[in-house]
């Protein structure tokens, strides 16, 4: 199975764990994380992921990041077609940079598209790759319960 996390699933260990979601959505990654250690799921990375890494302006967080997308196995560049996806998923509503991380995941192949942007997940019926929570991944997918 491929998997495409955008990079808000990357930085959810950054954000206030004393939200119950967002640690739950933080645990999600971990099992994420270990399905592709133990080679039972195969990470994407993308020209997109690493430009918007390079963008962060916290070191830790950027850093973190590039280790996560070292596991990856499957690059996905962008081209024109993933450009002209992402043109057509901009106009029904998603923003520049989310219409460029579901081309590429769609370009991919890859059989889940996980974000923890709802209102992106709000516009899925424009996405043909499966797009979830990283908790709704974790819970329908891999079959765990918190």
């Amino acid at each position: 199975m491929k998997i495409y996390l955008d990079t808000s699933v990357y930085n959810r260990p950054f954000d206030d764990q004393t939200q119950p979601r967002i640690w739950l959505e933080t645990l999600a990654l971990a099992l994420v994380l270990q399905l592709v250690e133990a080679g039972e799921a195969v990470l994407v990375n993308s020209t997109v992921l690493e430009f918007e890494n390079s963008r962060n302006p916290f070191s830790l967080r950027q850093d973190w990041m590039s280790r996560c997308l070292e596991q990856a196995t499957d690059y996905q560049r962008v081209n024109e077609s993933i450009r002209e996806r992402a043109e057509i998923l901009e106009k029904h509503g998603l923003k520049a940079i989310d219409s460029l991380h579901v081309a590429c995941a769609e370009s991919a192949g890859a059989d889940f598209f996980l974000t923890c942007d709802d209102r992106l997940l709000k516009k899925q019926k424009h996405i043909t790759v499966s797009s979830m929570n990283p908790l709704d991944f974790v819970q329908k997918v891999m079959g765990v319960q918190p």
